[in-house]
């Protein structure tokens, strides 16, 4: 694989990686049904790691456009970027769920379901039938796990609630990025927080089930989620204390904790948690012993209030050396590092090589590398199955739930599908 990007073809990025498919026993899921009315990020990535463990995930998506990530960009051969990512091992039904026929081919469908997940805007399952008070009485062992930016109560219930609004209003922004700029972490990480809270909230409804046999309500807020995450820089806060400052990729409260140069003009990320690491960092590192019992840098508390002092000692101590020279001495002397990657880099990740961390899926464009899930069972096979083009399951579907090929047809000239 050359730097300009991800492997082409079938095979997984050099280095190895191990077969993932669908058909290699059972899995945690398999027997479980989910369906989704799901767009964006935070309830396709949801719903992928169900997939992954074999559930069946049927994905209704509006018919001619689908769901609204498949246009984010063009990036893997045409596909966007984020579909591929959340949407392998699914299946596309086309349905344009406010049609008039598009009620009783939900209602089959949810007869079917163990999981029906929805992020769509505030109120509009509700609209539909799909909240969980109306379907718990005929579906009780039902499990249903709402998304939504601020939950289905209070005063910011109805606000659009993208992943960058919610980084900002649950104070993430406010201590990410330079003393003069705020900065968005540069992945979804409010989607991803939901997405993840969503999934391990239905595997814990799944198991509940399983002992009483009824399902229940998961309401999920992208705000709550983040604001979990937060819980350090809110405690550093607490009864009024400052918080954390804004200081780009260091360590707010640690030093030294972040990036420095080394003279090639590579950047070395480098991490002391305690006054033992100090000393054997002084000594070994940039080998000034005598700075260890600089009364400046005594503690944490006093580098972290010096920090712009010492940055400027290890950058000169750094300046004669290569990034290679750095990252070596401080492996040598057992200091926390790390390279500062890029993405070309992260694909030819030797760690993630060595591992067999990559396979394949298919794509509507092909075959593309995925990184198996990570953290599973070590007896599991995930899934990895294709990500699906847009309404590639719908006549299959259709057929399944008792319709036939003129009733399909009726539907599809009717615009329902």
């Amino acid at each position: 694989m050359s730097a300009a990007g991800p492997p082409q073809g079938a095979r997984p990025p050099e280095g190895g990686g191990r077969e993932a498919t669908s058909g290699g026993g059972i899995l945690p899921l398999d027997g479980i049904t989910v369906v989704t009315l799901e767009h964006a990020v935070a309830g396709p990535f949801c719903t992928r790691q169900l997939a992954d463990l074999g559930a069946r995930v049927i994905k209704i998506e509006r018919p001619g456009s689908g769901d609204f990530a498949r246009g984010y960009d063009e990036r893997v051969r045409g596909l966007a970027s984020h579909f591929v990512w959340t949407n392998r091992s699914k299946e596309s039904l086309t349905l344009d769920v406010k049609h008039p026929d598009a009620a009783a081919i939900v209602a089959r469908l949810i007869d079917k379901a163990d999981v029906l997940v929805q992020n769509l805007a505030p109120g509009a399952a509700a609209r539909l039938g799909l909240a969980y008070d109306a379907l718990e009485k005929t579906h009780p062992g039902l499990i249903v796990c709402d998304i939504s930016g601020y939950g289905d109560s209070g005063p910011y219930r109805d606000k659009k609630a993208y992943d960058l609004l919610i980084q900002s209003e649950s104070g993430f922004l406010s201590i990410t990025g330079t003393p003069d700029d705020p900065a968005k972490a540069g992945c979804s990480i409010a989607d991803i927080s939901a997405g993840m809270y969503a999934y391990s909230s239905i595997l814990a409804a799944l198991i509940a089930r399983g002992r009483t046999g009824r399902g229940c309500r998961i309401d999920v807020a992208l705000l709550e989620t983040m604001v979990e995450w937060m819980s350090y820089p809110l405690y550093y806060a607490h009864d009024g204390a400052p918080p954390p400052p804004r200081t780009g990729a260091a360590h707010a409260t640690i030093y030294p904790y972040g990036p420095f140069p080394a003279g090639d003009g590579k950047i070395v990320m480098l991490g002391l948690q305690n006054e033992r690491e100090w000393t054997v960092f002084c000594e070994k590192v940039i080998r000034n012993a005598a700075l260890a019992a600089d009364p400046r840098f005594a503690s944490n508390s006093r580098r972290t209030t010096a920090r712009e002092e010492l940055r400027a000692i290890i950058v000169d101590a750094f300046k004669g050396l290569t990034a290679a020279e750095v990252v070596a001495r401080l492996d040598a002397a057992g200091i926390a590092n790390a390279r500062m990657n890029d993405m070309h880099e992260v694909w030819e990740h030797a760690q993630l090589k060595a591992r067999g961390r990559w396979t394949t899926v298919e794509t509507p464009a092909g075959a593309i590398a995925a990184l198996l899930p990570p953290a599973l069972p070590g007896d599991v096979t995930p899934r990895m199955d294709p990500v699906p083009a847009l309404g590639q399951h719908t006549d299959a579907i259709l057929r399944e739930l008792g319709y036939d090929e003129r009733a399909i047809e009726r539907l599809r000239a009717g615009g329902a599908i």
